[in-house]
């Protein structure tokens, strides 16, 4: 019989999120002279995700790790045709294509993050800026063709996988469920982003902001864990 299960622990989902909203954020303020601060700041938050990431992979709960994701990215082709003929099996993690967007994304950020790291410092000439350029396109493309993986997905299993990576539930047999949330490590990780935020944000100086900066934290660690705690 199947219930709604919790699927994704919250650091995972945590991480999904910021990183969404970190390469947005730089993509959007890529070539903006006034902005480069800030897309330098979203560049070194997407490569502080990605190193986070890569421990959770080795360490999280059992559908993010990557012997799970490169055992199933390996089916890839034949999911996809079986998707195409309106067969395709539906994983309780991620799906085969799902699995091997990530991986795409986590290489391509490394390398965006680290080309643009460059770019920053004036190492390597024009070569590395046409590559950070380069990579960074070609991860928006995959950006967007995983969103409409995931919308299409949706639709034919009948599952909101949007939804799913909010509240971290499916509906599957109670036997597929993680154990744990892991709230305390999401807080921790959220926490480390705020603060690398404030310590290197332009305006980090000013006491007025950080006191208003300050005041908004309490709120967001109660929320985390009161949802932890559900």
């Amino acid at each position: 019989m199947k219930q709604r299960i919790l699927v994704w622990d919250m650091p995972t989902r945590i991480f999904h999120w910021m990183l969404a909203l970190s390469f947005a954020g730089a993509f959007l303020t890529a070539e903006s002279e006034r902005w480069r601060d800030i897309h330098v700041l979203f560049g070194y938050t997407v490569l502080g995700l990605i190193a986070f990431r890569l421990v959770w992979g080795f360490v999280g709960t059992r559908y993010v790790r990557f012997a799970v994701l490169m055992r199933c990215s390996a089916y890839v082709i034949h999911y996809l045709v079986r998707l195409i003929r309106g067969h395709a099996w539906h994983p309780v993690g991620h799906n085969p294509a799902g699995a091997v967007a990530i991986l795409l994304l986590l290489v391509l950020g490394i390398v965006s993050g680290v080309s643009g790291w460059a770019v920053y410092e004036e190492i390597g000439g024009d070569w590395v800026e046409e590559l950070h350029e380069f990579v960074s396109n070609v991860m928006l493309v995959v950006v967007l063709v995983h969103i409409a993986g995931v919308l299409v997905v949706s639709y034919l299993q009948g599952e909101n996988l949007i939804v799913a990576m909010i509240t971290g539930r499916k509906r599957r047999a109670a036997y597929q469920a993680i154990s744990r949330s892991y709230p305390l490590i999401a807080m921790l990780l959220l926490t480390a982003l705020i603060g690398f935020w404030i310590w290197a944000w332009p305006d980090s100086r000013d006491e007025r902001w950080l006191s208003e900066i300050g005041r908004g934290l309490g709120g967001v660690s109660a929320l985390i864990t009161t949802s932890g705690e559900r």
